[in-house]
């Protein structure tokens, strides 16, 4: 919530351009200043990335001295392509595609990978669903025919359907219990109502009692098309080998809907449209809140986007248990340590195609809830003029530092390969995200904060002791 400048000078900063702004899917993709960007990032191995006449895409990046792969096939399917009637689908196919296919029986998979000392998973999210496996070299094309097996033939048998439905539902009661978990999905649920983006991954209870195999089928054909997947590898691959295997087992994907599929009860394609509002369940016997406060962040394209991952490392996080407390840099964790208002704050900024979510998630003693929140208002409304270019520096270096960990090991590369071109629609180099933080102000960031924050509504989900909450309308008359 970033107010106190002047609004003529805000205004300027919100228009003025700059090459930290230009849009991430058509932005150069090298960096040119080899000045801020260290050498062995300009030497770092090339992305490969072939696209077949079906739409279909395969990228991989060669890891010399490298003796083991990751290849996995990402698909831009997730909860929010869901409908009412269907939600949950694409959690419940990542149940089922381990469960057998006509080829291999569920006992038959489990020892083909543990006889290949292979690992292989999987994972859906609101708007991508992953399957991947690591190997070793030899087995990159074993890899490749087990994951096409899996996703495009999996058995689904209906009485496999009806045993896996009770583990889902004790998989929901466990996150049930994750008061984080729970929150942020009331928060999307409120910040994003009647949208896609506004369902949660596992579905409601009704609708994993009652999906069919027919339903889960339905949803293969619709949502698993080659324009919507990616086949991606990293470490010792051959590019030109999977793109061999990607024809051979990925060639015979469907291309496109029919207009009878598109207007069906298994599409939803919305857009992700930020309401605001409110949810609070209250328990009497909690001494804690644990409640998530978020703003309309920034989309994986926007020019905000990277302004608002460094202010995400400045405003930081704090946890009791983690010492820190006085010497924390962010001004936020500063005062809730020397006040002691909550137990932990974590910031967090989500992206999604076309809109995000920024905010905080908190813990906190019932009876201090008014005096956090009225903490955490005074300080986001100030960002906009207490942002200094130190600030901005230390976040700059932790970001940088945060992406390079990211990117350690075959399976992060595999997954930021993946997770890019579905986003992006190509793969940003490590040197080109470093120059595009370099590039970045302090301006920049106080532009971003002022756009988030300023006079802004609000989402936010609280669960726990909430009797000395404050308000909405108090939150958002205090925003700026």
């Amino acid at each position: 919530m970033s107010m106190l400048n002047k609004l003529p000078m805000i205004r300027s900063l919100l228009h003025r351009t700059s090459p930290a702004r230009r849009p991430l899917s058509t932005a150069a993709s090298t960096a040119t200043n080899a000045t801020a960007v260290p050498d062995y990032l300009l030497s770092a191995p090339p992305t490969q990335i072939t696209q077949f006449p079906s739409g279909l895409r395969v990228a991989s990046e060669s890891i010399p001295g490298s003796k083991t792969a990751t290849v996995g096939v990402w698909i831009d399917a997730g909860s929010r392509y869901e409908t009412p009637a269907n939600n949950g689908a694409a959690h419940f196919l990542e149940h089922m595609a381990f469960k057998g296919t006509p080829r291999r029986s569920q006992y038959d998979l489990e020892v083909e990978i543990e006889n290949m000392g292979g690992h292989l998973n999987a994972y859906t999210s609101r708007e991508q669903t992953v399957y991947f496996a690591k190997v070793f070299e030899s087995d990159v094309g074993r890899a490749m025919d087990i994951l096409a097996d899996i996703l495009l033939r999996s058995k689904l048998d209906p009485l496999a359907v009806g045993r896996e439905r009770s583990v889902i539902l004790r998989e929901m009661e466990e996150v049930n219990k994750n008061n984080e978990e729970l929150v942020l999905d009331h928060l999307h649920a409120t910040a994003f109502q009647g949208s896609g983006l506004g369902r949660t991954i596992l579905g409601p209870e009704s609708n994993i009692r009652k999906l069919t195999r027919g339903d889960l089928r339905a949803y293969i054909e619709t949502h698993y098309l080659a324009p919507r997947m990616v086949i991606a590898g990293a470490g010792a691959v051959d590019h030109e080998n999977l793109c061999d295997l990607a024809e051979h087992y990925f060639g015979g994907l469907k291309v496109e809907l029919n207009k009878e599929e598109i207007e069906s009860d298994a599409v939803c394609l919305d857009e992700g449209k930020f309401l605001g509002g409110e949810v609070r369940i209250h328990f009497n016997s909690d001494p804690m809140a644990h409640m998530a406060l978020a703003f309309e962040g920034a989309s994986w394209t926007s020019e905000y986007a990277y302004p608002l991952m460094l202010l995400q490392t400045i405003i930081g996080s704090y946890d009791r248990l983690s010492g820190g407390g006085k010497s924390l840099t962010s001004q936020l964790c500063y005062d809730v340590a020397a006040n002691e208002l909550a137990n932990s704050i974590s910031t967090f900024n989500t992206c999604y195609k076309d809109t995000g979510l920024f905010g905080l998630y908190a813990v906190v003693e019932r009876e201090k809830t008014h005096a956090f929140l009225q903490c955490l208002t005074n300080n986001l409304a100030q960002l906009v003029n207490y942002i200094t270019d130190e600030d901005v520096e230390r976040a700059k270096i932790a970001l940088k530092a945060t992406m390079l960990m990211g990117l350690d090991g075959n399976t992060n590369v595999c997954e930021d390969i993946g997770r890019q071109l579905l986003t992006y629609g190509r793969r940003l180099t490590p040197a080109e995200i470093f120059q595009r933080i370099e590039e970045l102000t302090v301006e920049d960031v106080r532009a971003a904060a002022y756009k988030v924050f300023h006079d802004k509504d609000h989402a936010m989900a609280a669960i726990g002791g909430l009797e000395g909450l404050p308000s909405y309308e108090w939150i958002r008359n205090n925003s700026y």
